[in-house]
Formats: structure tokens, sequence, C-alpha cells
């Protein structure tokens, strides 16, 4: 197994450890801290691999795959466990994993035509803000901005760049979905 491979294996078995370390966290600050430090570690393996990857020219279809998996993987579970703790908003998580879902969709209506989705400059900028996102909301800073917390301020402009993503990802490939209607 390549290395960026294996960067994608520990992001998906230490989604489920930030999920439990974010779960019993919410009373506990040196809990929130190392829950946090986690979710970084793992958010950083999703940069380091398709960076890995790209660099020593190693990609592969099970390293895309792995790569899109398990960031949605642990995207999707970080805020689960935030929802569960009442530290991010149960329509955000729907907003950030209904995109996931449907550009994985798209991603798999390509395939089928044989044509690849690439991340654009938005999809890599969702990264990030959600990342960031997510690891504030983990933290649960009392920094107040106005009638937000850090975190709903950075969580609404996540919202808002995954939705500008998805718009963009299907702008770029509505194509795909054309031809697939046509032969359908």
């Amino acid at each position: 197994m390549s290395i960026p491979n294996l960067l994608a294996v520990i992001r998906l078995i230490l989604t489920p450890v930030a999920m439990a370390l974010i779960m019993a966290s919410p009373d506990d600050r040196t809990m929130a801290v190392v829950a946090m430090v986690v979710f970084v570690v793992a958010a950083i393996t999703d940069f380091l691999d398709g960076y890995l990857a790209r660099r020593w020219r190693i990609t592969t279809t099970l390293g895309a795959f792995l790569d899109t998996v398990a960031d949605k993987i642990l995207v999707s579970g970080a805020l689960i466990a935030l929802v569960a703790v009442g530290a991010t908003s149960s329509w955000v998580a729907f907003v950030i994993i209904g995109r996931e879902i449907a550009i994985m969709g798209l991603r798999s209506v390509a395939a089928l035509d044989q044509d690849t989705v690439p991340p654009s400059m938005w999809g890599k900028s969702k990264a990030a803000v959600q990342f960031t996102a997510i690891s504030l909301a983990i933290l649960g800073l009392d920094i107040l901005i106005g009638p937000w917390r850090l975190d709903q301020w950075f969580m609404a402009a996540a919202v808002i760049v995954t939705l500008i993503s998805a718009g963009d990802y299907f702008s770029r490939f509505r194509s795909v979905l054309s031809r697939r209607d046509r032969t359908e």
C-alpha cells in the first residue's frame, strides 16, 4: 500500500476516535483539545495524501476513492458528533453532508461514462473552511462576535463555501448529467 493510501486509511481509522473524543468533551476542556488535535491530524492527512500522490505521480483509482471517501467520512462523523453534543446545528450538518453525498453521486455518474470529476479550487477551499469550522466547534471557545460565537461564524462560512462548491461542480459537469438523461 502506498503512503498516500495509508494516510487515507489512517484518516478513516481516526474518524471514530475523533467522534468518541468529541462526544466525551462537552464539559471537559482537556478532552476537547485532545479531540481537536486528533481531528486536525486526520484533516492534515487529507491534504498530505493528495499532495504526495501528485508529487510522486502515484495517483490510482483506489487512492482517489480512498481519499474522497475518507474525507467525507471524517467531516460527516465529526459533524454528527458535534450535533449530538449540541455544538453545532443539525441544519449545518445536513447541508454539508448532503453536498458531500450529491458530489459523490455526481462522481459516480461521471465514472459510468468513463469521465472524472477532479477537485476544483472551490472544493479545496471548502475542505479548508470546513476543517477550520469543525476544529473551532470542537474547542467550543466562548468568543462572541456580535450575535454568534467564532465557531458559528466559521460554520456559516463553511455552509456558504460548501453550497458555492456544489454549484461549481454541478455547473462544470452538467454535461455528464445531461448525457445520462438522453440515454435513459
